[in-house]
């Protein structure tokens, strides 16, 4: 099985600026990259750069008036899913650097607000129960409402308004993680099934790993429940999605249009 994506990024700046992009597939283990193709519009610089754990890469650009980007790729994810439920809950003492830096809150991530909220609804839940308790209860008390929220919105303002989109659903479930000790993070992807196509936002947790004795892996989780985790291909993660914006701009400009397609492939 291979995901077939295109991408589309289209933007107008007024004077010379610096635009960070991240749109393409990661590089990692659990996705192989079977085709790509990255077109962009001349600038006066184009750098690329490692992003966040080295999942990925980011893409400096310097440029001035309409700008395009064109990307193409087939993509083949491999990762074993495990059942969410069924994960233990690693100890904090026992976590790795890597994960423990996804205990904290984050810019639109406020868990320390949300320790309450999660002990009195899961507390009697543990490790990945009390995950995918999460996820069910978002998906049966949020509403999925496009133009419900802004690039501004943070987990608080979702939970309260009880609506968003896939970025909001992230942020929420990654703050009720972390406000019950377990580390999550938030992950930029490409995925079908999503509706309305566009990028896509799931959250990622840290549970047991059930083929290591002992050990610790990184789960994908959909609030949103639109993506499926076996036919998902990342593009990036961090604390949110400040971290993962496929476009970020250091200036003033004009976002024109995005239009973004990813479909299974038979093979």
């Amino acid at each position: 099985m291979t995901i077939a994506i295109t991408a589309e990024l289209a933007f107008h700046l007024e004077e010379p600026t610096d635009v960070l992009l991240q749109f393409e597939a990661a590089a990692i283990p659990e996705q192989r990259i079977v085709s790509a193709s990255t077109v962009l519009s001349k600038g006066f610089a184009i750098a690329r750069v490692p992003s966040q754990h080295a999942i990925g890469e980011r893409i400096w650009v310097r440029a001035e008036g309409d700008y395009l980007v064109e990307y193409t790729a087939e993509i083949a994810p491999s990762r074993i899913i495990a059942d969410l439920a069924s994960l233990d809950r690693i100890d904090p003492r026992n976590l790795p650097g890597e994960a423990t830096e996804y205990l904290f809150a984050s810019r639109y991530c406020q868990s320390e607000l949300f320790q309450d909220f999660t002990q009195q609804t899961f507390g009697h839940l543990n490790g990945g129960a009390k995950v995918a308790a999460m996820q069910d209860w978002l998906f049966a008390n949020f509403r999925y409402e496009p133009g419900s929220s802004n690039a501004s919105t943070s987990a608080v303002e979702s939970f309260q308004q009880q609506c968003g989109i896939c970025r909001d659903f992230a942020h929420v479930l990654i703050s009720f993680a972390r406000a019950a000790a377990i580390p999550a993070r938030y992950v930029s992807c490409y995925a079908p099934g999503v509706s309305p196509q566009d990028f896509h936002a799931v959250a990622e947790v840290f549970l047991a790993d059930p083929g290591v004795q002992g050990g610790g892996a990184w789960h994908l989780v959909d609030p949103t429940r639109m993506a499926d985790p076996a036919r998902t291909v990342k593009i990036g993660v961090g604390r949110d999605a400040a971290d993962v914006s496929f476009l970020t701009v250091f200036g003033k400009a004009r976002f024109d249009k995005t239009q973004v397609c990813a479909r299974e492939k038979s093979t």
